[in-house]
């Protein structure tokens, strides 16, 4: 079990649209908040977001934010959740991408998940990264500079990920043990 001050006041976006693997935000979101974490639900339009498991409907999760206002500034983690739907659209999303982008130049921690690295290949951010994804995504890895690995978890630098729902409990552990690195820095560590 997580302790529960370790994250304290820390604020973590999730950046999500329709169609996104419901357990891979429902879990990691819950171990954020017992972690003391503050978790913001963060889409491109307001209202609900749909949550799939896998290709089937499951609930409508509210909107916290748009990500039009949304400020990267105003985060110290995000968590990217995976879903076919979710992730090949939030990919071509102008402002999901600068987000990303923001978080990354800041050298702030990010975590991924499944599907979810679409978005950090379109955001141009992969070169030169090792990570993990379902296993489909490896030539989209791979063709963007990053290694590709078929590890249940993968942690380089200020990044966490992990293949798919099996590997939930060791990436939320992974994602407590990384964000907590970072927890409480008011300017954070230099990127390598």
């Amino acid at each position: 079990m997580a302790d529960h001050a370790r994250l304290e006041g820390m604020r973590v976006a999730i950046l999500v649209t329709d169609g996104f693997e419901q357990v891979e935000l429902t879990e990691p979101k819950k171990a954020l908040d017992q972690a003391g974490g503050r978790t913001t639900i963060i889409a491109p339009h307001p209202g609900q977001v749909q949550g799939m498991n896998h290709d089937e409907k499951a609930d409508r999760f509210n909107v916290d934010l748009t990500l039009d206002p949304a400020n990267p500034d105003d985060y110290d983690a995000v968590l990217l959740p995976g879903g076919v739907i979710n992730a090949d659209a939030l990919r071509m999303e102008p402002k999901a991408q600068e987000f990303v982008r923001k978080i990354e130049s800041a050298n702030k921690p990010i975590a991924v998940i499944c599907h979810g690295p679409w978005l950090l290949v379109s955001s141009g951010l992969v070169g030169g990264r090792a990570l993990t994804s379902y296993y489909t995504l490896q030539d989209d890895i791979r063709n963007a500079g990053g290694r590709w690995w078929d590890l249940p978890l993968v942690l380089d630098d200020n990044w966490v990920s992990s293949r798919f729902p099996k590997d939930i409990p060791i990436f939320n552990d992974g994602m407590i043990d990384l964000f907590s690195e970072y927890q409480g820095l008011e300017a954070y560590p230099e990127a390598a």
